[in-house]
């Protein structure tokens, strides 16, 4: 008997073995073929190949078609508003595009909300499914994509792959390792009195979002308020800057491609293209659940009104003048470098850059003419330049998005020279090659007046401003001596002092020893305060935005302990004063501070139910 049970084992355990190896084989390989990107792909746009030849456009705006009838397109319908697609480095011109009516708009909206009844049922797992088919193209198209940013705004190919790149990888990084912890449901705990309760917060899509963003990273821009609503199980509208037309429309369409490839309606995504008095469109509408705005101060408070419409949710990021406090005894050398991309990554146009460093004034000197001979040294033009133009395309500063741009920093600056300032640069930069290109002289205004106009308002330009203090408080006020409030930084060769001196700051974010790189760090929420705007993306905090916060309570134990309602308590009350002795020694007996008050609270309580 001993040997046949022994022999019954020794057949029973490799199969067993086997039939476990196999399961793990399914199971292995439903997970990877869930979790495997899918590949997609989209023509690149002929704008940005080597050989692109264009019409160039003298003083290009949005609407040189009304001038120049050669630029409208083979469908062009009078009476119908048109955008002009350009390069600001050269002027060439991209495109001329319809833009969209209110109807248009309307009906798009209507398209989103119907393909989000679908989506919303989607596991994380295929909402994750998307973001890594994403990465995995922006990744293998990385260049691609960065020339068709630098076409579209004149930016150099290494700012596309900073600020474009490199921050919407992190983004879809994040959402696919974190996204759904953050959406999880989560178990929040009880108090005595609900003992007999579990509670449960769930995070549920709110349907159809909006987002309306600014030019300056048309990628980045637009792909992150799109996989964040995307993963949220929403659908979306985006209204992008008119500015960024031509690039936004490839950039979207390239996420509608990934959704095809998945099995997922396209019609989730709907691009707006309009001028400003259009958007109301999107801002008042009824079916948008929530709103993100990233852009000027002005709009931003218009968009905020129509809201009130609908009573719609608004985010509002509004751009700052970010201060840069340099203690004393630091190494300026040591940081030099990092203060320079903070002031000219993008020409300045950047909503994080460093606007005004502040400095002790035992160390201005050396700190100005170390900015001043860097600045001196840049290179302004366009990355995608033909060589047949005569140059090598090696850039470090591009250019503006238009010529606006470049007259309101000249007059800006120009307040400055007129009140006597020490300014290196302040003027349009006549490149000899790109006559027609939006270019401003990498600039240096020394020993700025904290209370002038220069001073307290954006600049969103290549410009440095170099400010003195002579004690900390006093550079503390410096920084918070502005309406706006969204990101600063400190340095300093004490970590402790500078962490100090960053609590004091008024913003939504600051690095210590370093420039921007809360925004790199997908899991931070980004947002500042004051006229910055309110509200936050990114992180947990933003996806969170994206949903409807929905509370459960529920029985712990089941049918065996539920809530009743005590007799004392029951409508029609019996008497007053029963009533409230009962509710009165149950609260002391819950709150009641130290056990003399909650025993008394308990007798009461006890007699009070005996009655």
């Amino acid at each position: 008997m001993g040997e046949y049970d022994d022999e019954g084992l020794n057949f029973l355990l490799p199969l067993c073995l086997f039939f476990a190896a196999g399961i793990w084989l399914v199971i292995d390989r439903f997970q990877s073929f869930h979790n495997r990107a899918v590949q997609f792909r989209i023509a690149s746009p002929p704008q940005i190949g080597p050989r692109f030849e264009a019409h160039k456009i003298p003083n290009p705006n949005l609407e040189s078609h009304n001038l120049y009838p050669e630029l409208r397109p083979p469908m062009f319908i009078e009476g119908r508003r048109y955008i002009t697609c350009f390069d600001p480095a050269t002027g060439f011109h991209l495109d001329t595009m319809a833009a969209d009516t209110a109807g248009e708009i309307t009906n798009k909206i209507a398209r989103a909300a119907d393909a989000q009844k679908e989506w919303k049922e989607t596991s994380f797992r295929d909402r994750r499914r998307v973001m890594l088919s994403l990465k995995k193209w922006l990744v293998d198209n990385q260049e691609t994509c960065a020339r068709v940013a630098c076409r579209d705004t004149g930016k150099t190919l290494l700012d596309a792959a900073l600020g474009e790149v490199l921050t919407t990888c992190s983004k879809l990084d994040w959402l696919v390792n974190h996204g759904e912890r953050s959406l999880r449901p989560e178990r929040r705990r009880g108090n005595l009195v609900m003992f007999y309760k579990k509670s449960w917060v769930c995070y549920e899509p709110l349907g159809v979002v909006a987002a309306i963003v600014s030019w300056n990273y048309p990628l980045h821009n637009a792909w992150s308020p799109i996989i964040a609503a995307l993963f949220a199980g929403n659908a979306i509208v985006l209204k992008c800057s008119e500015n960024v037309v031509w690039s936004t429309t490839w950039f979207v369409n390239a996420i509608k491609e990934c959704l095809r490839a998945c099995g997922r309606d396209p019609e989730l995504i709907q691009l707006v293209c309009c001028y400003p008095e259009d958007a109301e469109a999107v801002t008042k509408s009824p079916i948008i659940r929530h709103i993100t705005f990233i852009g000027s101060e002005d709009v931003g408070r218009k968009v905020a009104i129509a809201a009130t419409d609908h009573l719609t949710p608004v985010t509002l990021e509004l751009g700052g003048k970010d201060p840069a406090i340099i203690l004393q005894h630091t190494n300026l050398q040591q940081w030099a470098s990092l203060w320079m991309r903070g002031i000219f990554q993008n020409a300045g146009q950047n909503c994080i850059g460093i606007e005004r460093l502040i400095v002790h004034s035992s160390q201005y000197d050396e700190l100005h003419d170390i900015i001043r001979r860097r600045s001196e040294e840049l290179r302004l033009g366009s990355a995608l330049s033909n060589p047949g133009d005569g140059f090598v395309p090696t850039v470090d500063v591009g250019a503006m998005i238009n010529e606006d741009r470049v007259r309101y920093t000249e007059e800006l600056v120009q307040l400055a020279s007129d009140a006597g300032i020490d300014v290196q640069g302040g003027e349009r930069y006549k490149h000899p090659y790109l006559e027609h290109g939006a270019y401003f002289t990498p600039t240096v205004i020394g020993n700025g007046n904290p209370e002038s106009e220069y001073a307290q308002r954006e600049l969103f330009a290549p410009v440095a401003l170099i400010m003195k203090y002579d004690t900390v408080q006093e550079a503390i006020d410096i920084a918070n001596g502005t309406r706006y409030g969204l990101g600063a930084s400190v340095f300093g060769p004490d970590q402790e002092q500078c962490v100090k001196v960053a609590r004091q700051l008024e913003c939504g974010m600051v690095s210590i020893n370093d420039f921007g790189v809360f925004y790199l760090n997908q899991d931070l929420p980004f947002g500042g305060t004051k006229a910055s705007g309110y509200g936050r993306f990114g992180g947990p905090e933003g996806l969170r935005a994206l949903t409807t916060t929905k509370a459960i309570v529920e029985d712990r134990f089941g049918w065996a302990i539920q809530t009743t309602i005590p007799k004392q308590l029951d409508y029609p009350v019996a008497s007053i004063k029963e009533s409230w002795e009962f509710v009165s020694g149950l609260i002391g007996f819950v709150y009641g501070d130290g056990w003399r008050t909650r025993i008394e609270s308990l007798t009461q309580l006890i007699q009070a139910a005996r009655r």
